[in-house]
């Protein structure tokens, strides 16, 4: 059996674990000493011991964005990125913790069909697009795909099922997401799930750059050249996830420092449940919607468009060399969330279900690293063009809204290249379209395709 120093367990508020692990035995006893083996205890007691700063904060002012509407910095952008996708100097990083559970899909939220006509997953929309980019710059672009304890093993068994969809296995690296364990929010104690195990909760979207620093892949990847990673998540299927006018953008020395570059889409409207970025204290930041007072949210400019308009779309692309001065540093901060979380009760020895918000969670936000960044940049994007996101089971950001604008950007694509359509009751066209990202990740790309010269009423199209 493992040792562990009762004082330091003592001193974080934490005996009660080792009073538990007493009354265990055999392969309990092992079990439950792995999740103690877990706890970073130091860091336990700092985050519960840290009073509420409740430092006034001075009111949040939009941010400024590149809007891609001159012809020569898009060109000049455009320029730069290919150069650094011909060089390989670029690796892709999704993350991919979810399950699909609000989607009624019962695995990773990444194997859900999100095709509008092949059902292609979600996991094969992406592939597609970094296999497409392999074979246009000759060049591999490493896939870094960031899992859960939950979903690891699924995840990987579902690449492998498919065949890695036909990118060379050696270039895709899985690595787990790290947790943070719940806890009471009344005593600060850790909360357990079961009788032989600690309650832990995913430590956030933030945690994937500790994640894969731990993982050896920061360094695996510095080491075969890659300067930069383009980050989305899972549920978007219509993200560009190597834009080369993006990562242009990125690497120009006069407008950003090449550390972090973000996307943000026009709101929809005011209510849309979307994160904004904005500036505050001086610095770039992304406002979560649950923050923000419901007078910001709605206050317009002069030319009465939204003033927090700028919708985080969860796209970033990183300079390497930023992350490993991160993850080396003190990384980025936790948030507090009170939730209601199930407790094992040991005077009942029952799991509890909590009627109310009992624990403290504790989590970590990808888009901190922006006021540590020196000149981050906002770049305008087209949601027509990039941003469909599959969240809900119906209604908006739902699997048939994406659908649909999976399809109406393939009639813009396939009309730019001269097809013709029948049109609906609202003008929009009558045909079914998907074009695979293996076969165009851009309107140009259609040029190599065999394309009829008209579709009708009904007709499914599939390029």
């Amino acid at each position: 059996m493992c040792s562990f120093d009762s004082e330091v367990f003592a001193a974080a508020g934490q005996s009660h674990l080792l009073r538990r692990l007493d009354q265990l035995c055999g392969e309990q006893a092992d079990r439950f000493q792995r999740d103690l083996a877990q706890l970073d205890l130091s860091c336990m007691q700092r985050l519960w011991s840290a009073e509420d700063q409740g430092e006034v904060q001075t009111a949040p002012e939009p941010p400024t964005l590149v809007e891609l509407t001159d012809r020569a910095v898009r060109t000049e952008a455009l320029s730069r990125g290919q150069a650094l996708l011909a060089e390989g100097k670029v690796a892709c990083l999704t993350v991919a913790g979810g399950q699909g559970s609000r989607l009624g899909w019962d695995g990773p939220k990444g194997t859900f069909p999100s095709g509008p006509i092949t059902g292609d997953s979600l996991f094969a929309q992406f592939a597609g697009q970094i296999e497409r980019e392999t074979k246009r710059y000759g060049q591999t672009v490493p896939w870094c795909i960031m899992t859960s304890p939950l979903n690891h093993g699924s995840t990987v068994a579902f690449f492998e099922e498919h065949h890695h969809f036909g990118l060379d296995p050696s270039t895709v690296h899985f690595f787990t997401q790290g947790v943070m364990p719940s806890v009471d929010r009344e005593s600060g104690e850790v909360l357990l799930a079961a009788a032989d195990a600690i309650a832990f909760n995913p430590d956030g979207h933030g945690g994937t750059l500790r994640a894969l620093s731990r993982s050896g892949l920061l360094s695996t990847l510095r080491s075969q050249g890659i300067e930069h990673l383009s980050y989305f998540q899972v549920d978007n299927p219509m993200v560009r996830a190597l834009d080369p006018v993006f990562l242009g953008l990125h690497i120009e020395d006069s407008v950003s420092s090449g550390e972090v570059t973000s996307k943000a889409v026009a709101k929809r409207s005011a209510d849309e449940k979307v994160g904004v970025f904005g500036v505050q204290d001086g610095q770039l930041t992304v406002l979560e919607y649950s923050d923000l007072d419901q007078e910001v949210c709605e206050a317009t400019d002069d030319d009465g468009k939204l003033m927090f308009r700028a919708g985080n779309m969860a796209v970033h692309v990183f300079g390497l060399e930023f992350l490993d001065r991160l993850t080396n540093g003190t990384g980025l901060p936790f948030h507090r969330a009170v939730k209601k979380v199930p407790f094992f009760d040991d005077s009942t020895g029952t799991v509890q279900q909590p009627s109310a918000p009992n624990a403290v969670k504790y989590e970590t936000f990808i888009f901190d690293a922006l006021p540590l960044a020196t000149r981050p940049l906002v770049v305008e994007a087209d949601r027509a063009e990039e941003f469909a996101p599959i969240k809900n089971a119906e209604g908006s950001d739902s699997v048939q809204t994406s659908q649909l604008a999976q399809s109406a950007r393939a009639a813009k694509w396939l009309a730019q290249s001269g097809v013709q359509f029948a049109q609906g009751a609202e003008g929009q066209p009558a045909a079914q379209l998907e074009i695979r990202s293996s076969t165009a990740t851009c309107p140009a790309d259609l040029a190599l395709c065999e394309l009829p010269e008209k579709l009708g009423a009904g007709e499914r199209f599939l390029v």
